[in-house]
């Protein structure tokens, strides 16, 4: 039987030790909230009441259960007040030495069967315990910010842990309504160490001035439906706190360069930009705390006449190309209300292509997303070919043939000839280097990149990749086309994995060393990603979507290009790819799919 928990203690009323304390409120437990000082508790409180009131105003609490909730906690200055609970959660700031000093106290202050925890989430909690006498009866609460809302808790045993007080912990929070998953200590659990490298990594592609920092969070967010783009979250997490998970991390973790924090990082915490808390981070923001982001001097130009400056017109279009890719992007340009000219290499592929085009706008108007007119004007504006020379005078090509350079560049080369001059070459490449394909050609001002996310139709992402050669005004005209698609453009250089596959293939890649070190399951790291960071799906689940030999094949790619050695590809990916196991298509991948 697991103990029952009647009264709780929480160190440190900031915006996560209050969240905690009404999560145990909420749910019938008594709890003792402790400050350092009387400004401090007061301000502990507000944050509170704050909380519970816009529960009650959006609804999601009733005005007489918010009233019981106040009743069910006491405040208190100094832990001497916490002389009789059966739990003690420590949330003060991340620094080990402050911690250790309070454990030390609480140990001497709390009953000899209390329970402490730490909510620490980078910090080693058996440096923590051993401040204590008592180091088998403490462990890591990890919960997630803001507490009352996020399922997830990452419970944290170190190697002596007692396995009773593990137990009583767990059942703990099944009784809070929580998630909670179970791991050993090391720097940066589960969640933290698999976001905090991708965040590192964001950063460092914007000190690079690879991409623009609207451009990096548009394209996580509309690419791989993540709740906020990498920089915002670092402003909403707060920059200081950020460096000193990932120092702690970099210095716990074995030095992996992947965790060192940007120097960029370190400079603006230097310089008091510090993100939404201080008004200012990668973003400015309206005042102090406040969530409204305001235009400054880094603010890109939104009007249709910044975007359209030095941009070509664009009334005709041709798609080279018979995969899904060309298919979606036929379909895209013709309901946008491009004339397109299709070009395959035959008459039957062009067939299949045109049928698949048809099914498509078919369903739409199935969906009532699309009228009957609307699919007959989209399809009247498509002409099929089976010869490049019908592209004689077109304005934009888009290329979406086969992933092999040879092919691309002999594509290229005959649309060099055969196009008119100031055509806006482009290719949907979204592995090779742009640059290749471009100087296949007599003129690489004119190529970009223009990958496209699938399935076309719905995915809103473009990334516009402009290469050494690549001139603003294609640049610009590129941006335009996407405008005028409804789509998202964001531009970036010709570097491997261009924004998203360069994000978000490392961090899947970290998460299969997290797996393949044992550390903990799939099943647990999908439930962390997806309850302790709002992520869409966890990284196994996407992984056997996507393909593991795919995923495989880009991680290689930016491995070569980079040379980074944590990005090399985690040999249980490259085990399970010789094995056949390619995830759902093959029917198992890191699951069975077999009975799905």
């Amino acid at each position: 039987m697991a103990r029952e928990f009647s009264t709780v203690g929480v160190v440190g009323l900031g915006t996560m030790g209050a969240g905690i304390v009404e999560v145990f409120a909420r749910n019938g437990i008594d709890v003792v909230a402790v400050e350092i000082s009387e400004p401090a508790l007061e301000r502990g409180r507000a944050t509170l009441t704050a909380s519970t009131d816009r529960a009650v105003a959006k609804g999601k609490l009733a005005a007489a259960d918010r009233d019981a909730l106040h009743e069910r906690v006491h405040f208190a200055v100094g832990l001497p007040a916490l002389h009789s609970v059966d739990l003690v959660i420590e949330a003060v700031p991340e620094h080990l030495d402050l911690k250790q000093r309070i454990f030390a106290e609480l140990d001497r202050v709390c009953r000899p069967e209390a329970i402490l925890a730490t909510n620490t989430s980078s910090l080693s909690v058996t440096e923590i315990s051993v401040a204590t006498t008592r180091p088998n009866q403490v462990i890591g609460i990890h919960f997630f910010n803001p507490a009352p809302v996020m399922k997830l808790v990452e419970v944290v045993r170190t190697v002596v842990t007692s396995p009773e007080v593990v137990a009583d912990v767990e059942a703990l929070c099944a009784r809070l309504g929580k998630v909670d998953v179970t791991i050993n200590d090391r720097a940066g659990f589960i969640a933290n160490a698999l976001l905090f490298g991708y965040l590192n990594h964001a950063v460092a592609m914007f000190e690079s001035h690879y991409a623009a920092r609207e451009d990096i969070d548009a394209a996580m967010k509309l690419g791989c439906g993540l709740p906020m783009g990498p920089l915002a979250l670092m402003d909403l997490i707060g920059l200081d706190t950020a460096y000193e998970i990932l120092d702690t991390m970099y210095r716990r973790g074995g030095r992996d360069r992947r965790h060192a924090p940007v120097p960029l990082l370190k400079q603006m915490v230097t310089a008091g930009l510090l993100g939404r808390k201080s008004g200012r981070g990668f973003y400015t923001y309206e005042r102090p705390g406040s969530p409204v982001v305001v235009p400054d001097e880094a603010t890109p130009l939104t009007t249709e006449a910044g975007l359209a400056d030095g941009a070509r017109a664009i009334a005709k279009v041709g798609v080279v190309g018979s995969g899904t890719m060309a298919t979606g992007i036929i379909e895209v340009f013709a309901k946008a209300g491009y004339e397109v000219v299709s070009v395959t290499r035959g008459a039957e592929k062009s067939a299949t292509v045109c049928e698949a085009v048809k099914t498509s706008l078919n369903k739409g108007v199935v969906r009532g997303r699309l009228a009957e007119a609307d699919r007959d004007a989209a399809l009247g504006r498509i002409s099929w070919s089976a010869t490049l020379d019908h592209l004689a005078d077109v304005d934009l090509v888009v290329e979406a043939v086969v992933e092999e350079l040879s092919v691309k560049k002999a594509l290229f080369a005959s649309l060099d000839e055969i196009c008119k001059p100031g055509v806006v070459l482009a290719t949907t490449t979204s592995s090779l280097p742009v640059i290749d394909v471009a100087m296949a050609t007599h003129r690489p001002a004119d190529v970009v990149g223009l990958h496209f996310f699938n399935p076309a139709p719905v995915m809103p992402l473009v990334e516009v990749v402009r290469t050494i050669r690549t001139s603003p005004e294609a640049t610009a005209t590129a941006r335009a086309v996407c405008a005028a698609l409804g789509k998202t453009g964001v531009v970036c250089g010709d570097r491997s994995g261009f924004i998203v596959n360069a994000l978000l293939f490392p961090y899947l890649n970290d998460a299969v060393k997290m797996l393949e070190a044992s550390y903990s399951t799939a099943d647990d790291i999908d439930h962390a990603m997806k309850l302790g960071c709002g992520y869409p799906m966890g990284p196994f689940e996407l992984l056997d979507v996507v393909g593991l030999d795919v995923a495989l094949a880009i991680q290689r790619e930016l491995y070569l290009e980079l040379r980074e050695p944590g990005f090399a590809p985690a040999p249980l990916l490259e085990h399970l790819v010789t094995a056949g196991y390619l995830g759902r298509k093959a029917r198992r991948g890191f699951r069975d799919h077999s009975h799905r």
